[in-house]
């Protein structure tokens, strides 16, 4: 089965693919970009579930309703910062979408923050459209604490900063083995594993 990645981020679809591969699924994920790239989509619905849906129905309307297309919708969530980014993960140095310049801008309204008060989550939410047009929805979060800097050269993103619960170093010094198992993004996977195998012995 092939399901197109409402995204241009060859990160994520390296994440999914590696994910598929871990838990057996006979699943091949391709990028938007080898459809012609994504469409305009404004993500202003303000929740991670309507941003999700907004790039699935583009995504899967511009190819016809032919293929399964999966949208991924995931962010930040600082307890210091009233649970922000969160859907404005993505373009928190501003709208071109930098992620160096989010994690830059990340450490900076952080650096006075102790210790004690530097809670984070990562959520995901994954929505899948199937080329009938049915819905689903998988979602996935994973507590930790901000690094007082970013540690690790693995992993994309706010990877460097974020440090797991029950880990003492972030996820970009971990790596991917251990990311694939614990991540928010992990997380929903396995929650659309459960979902799309039934599907896939059809």
């Amino acid at each position: 089965m092939r399901i197109v990645l409402a995204s241009g981020n060859a990160h994520k679809v390296a994440e999914l693919q590696g994910m598929a591969a871990a838990a057996g699924l006979g699943v091949e994920f391709a990028s938007a970009k080898a459809f012609g790239g994504m469409p305009p989509v404004v993500e202003d619905t303000g929740t991670f579930e309507g941003n999700a849906r907004k790039k699935a129905r583009a995504l899967w309307e511009k190819l016809g309703g032919r293929e399964w297309v999966l949208a991924d919708d995931s962010g930040i969530c600082v307890d210091a910062l009233n649970g922000g980014p969160a859907v404005e993960s993505a373009y928190f140095a501003g709208p071109q979408g930098d992620p160096a310049a989010n994690l830059q801008k990340l450490i900076a309204v952080m650096q006075e923050v102790p210790e004690g008060r530097r809670g984070a989550r990562f959520v995901c939410v994954l929505l899948l459209v199937s080329p009938s047009g049915e819905e689903a929805l998988f979602s996935g979060d994973c507590g930790g604490r901000l690094a007082l800097a970013p540690r690790g050269g693995k992993g994309f993103g706010y990877d460097p900063l974020l440090i797991p619960d029950g880990f003492d170093q972030t996820f970009a010094e971990l790596g991917d083995d251990v990311k694939n198992r614990i991540s928010h993004r992990a997380g929903a996977f396995a929650q659309f594993t459960q979902w799309i195998r039934p599907h896939l012995a059809r």
